[in-house]
């Protein structure tokens, strides 16, 4: 038996900063706030963001949240991924912004170029040229 999977619904993110990471998820990556949410009995907002028209991502804020463990990497989500037409001027966009990225790295298996770097938590973010 398999489940009937339509599509990746969203992917949720827990960050330590609310406000720091709300913008970089909308001024830095550009996705767009599509409802927010402050839940006074969690101390907690729920930020929902979308690219493109597509819900993606919430993000959230609760008290102290435990710190994420990277490096060496640790069992769970590895990273969140997307794709870009132009490696060259996304990562010209990272670096005017002060975002430091690994430099480009070519995947052995398709021959397409890649980079990663981290949000405001450490969580790995690469960019993968169409």
């Amino acid at each position: 038996m398999k489940l009937s999977l339509n599509k990746i619904h969203h992917i949720a993110i827990i960050c330590s900063d609310y406000q720091r990471s709300k913008k970089f998820y909308t001024e830095v990556l550009g996705l767009e706030i599509w409802q927010e949410h402050y839940r006074v009995e969690r101390d907690s907002y729920k930020l929902d963001l979308k690219l493109n028209e597509t819900y993606i991502i919430e993000l959230f804020s609760f008290p102290s949240p435990p710190t994420r463990p990277s490096f060496p990497e640790a069992a769970g989500l590895r990273h969140l991924a997307f794709e870009v037409d132009n490696l060259d001027t996304e990562i010209h966009k990272l670096e005017q912004a002060g975002i430091l990225h690994e430099g480009i790295r070519i995947d052995e298996l398709t021959q397409k170029r890649f980079t990663f770097f981290a949000d405001p938590d450490q969580l790995p973010i690469e960019l993968y040229e169409r």
